[in-house]
């Protein structure tokens, strides 16, 4: 029997965070208190899903924008991380998008990426003091930067590392322009947290002309379009009939982390073992 599924409300004050990073010896220390500790957004959630209840983590509006990485195919060209800091304009010792060699269990070699997950129940969300950051209808994880106060809870949160703090006010020039792309987006000041937005400017301009994400080029994130193999699909996860709904139906997949109860809208072909 299939048990219907609940939304778990998790509460992390301001005043319980505190506490925590007061007696915290290092971001290492505040980062397993707020994931894993007795005051963990997460604690209520893990003790309901103990109890067979999992977290409903879908988004309360028309789309869900989410994306399928497929590491049976990504080569580790680092393609999506250069069009990705071309066209968000990110420095190049802060990349949004991650591109990691690995292994399976037996030893198969393997490249892992990752861009900002887009959880349903994020932690950062969760601790951010100011709610410079927050999920909209759609699913996506934003940024308030004119809100940031540049605390960096949300960036020792995230169970991910897919957040970075900007210390200094940029006037470096992007090596990665014009080659891989060109800026759509202003650079972020300093004292401000950021992250990838799946490129949400071509999203709601895209949406706003009618296009579809996804489907149409130039409403689809940048590290999707550039991919030379097809490794990335991204798209509408509440529409069946959507190229990532498709993949994921088609396939196998997981997402990273489960058991956190986050709820990342994004999933991955695991890598096959070798034979």
């Amino acid at each position: 029997m299939t048990k219907k599924k609940t939304r778990v409300e998790l509460d992390l004050t301001r005043r319980d965070f505190v506490r925590v990073a007061a007696t915290a010896a290092g971001s290492a220390v505040v980062a397993q208190a707020v994931t894993t500790g007795p005051l963990s957004p997460f604690g209520e959630l893990k003790q309901r899903q103990v109890a067979g209840e999992p977290a409903n983590g879908h988004p309360q509006g028309e789309h869900h924008w989410g994306m399928v990485i497929n590491l049976q195919t990504c080569i580790g060209c680092e393609y999506c991380q250069r069009g990705c800091s071309a066209t968000n304009d990110v420095a190049l010792d802060k990349h949004w998008n991650i591109v990691l060699p690995d292994q399976t269990s037996n030893g198969r070699r393997f490249f892992f990426s990752r861009p900002c997950l887009h959880c349903q129940h994020a932690p950062c969300v969760e601790v951010c003091p100011v709610v410079a950051t927050f999920v909209r209808d759609d699913g996506l994880v934003m940024m308030d930067y004119d809100r940031c106060i540049g605390c960096r809870y949300c960036e020792v949160a995230c169970p991910y590392d897919a957040r970075k703090f900007n210390w200094e006010e940029r006037t470096d020039e992007n090596v990665l322009v014009p080659t891989w792309g060109v800026p759509e987006v202003e650079r972020r000041p300093r004292g401000v947290v950021e992250k990838c937005t799946f490129c949400v400017h071509r999203i709601d301009a895209g949406l706003a002309a009618g296009l579809v994400p996804g489907v149409d080029r130039e409403a689809t994130p940048a590290c999707v379009n550039i991919c030379p193999v097809g490794a990335r699909v991204f798209g509408d996860l509440l529409n069946p009939d959507s190229p990532v709904s498709q993949v994921i139906a088609a396939n196998p997949t997981l997402r990273l982390r489960e058991e956190l109860g986050t709820e990342p809208s994004v999933y991955y072909i695991p890598a096959e073992e070798a034979a």
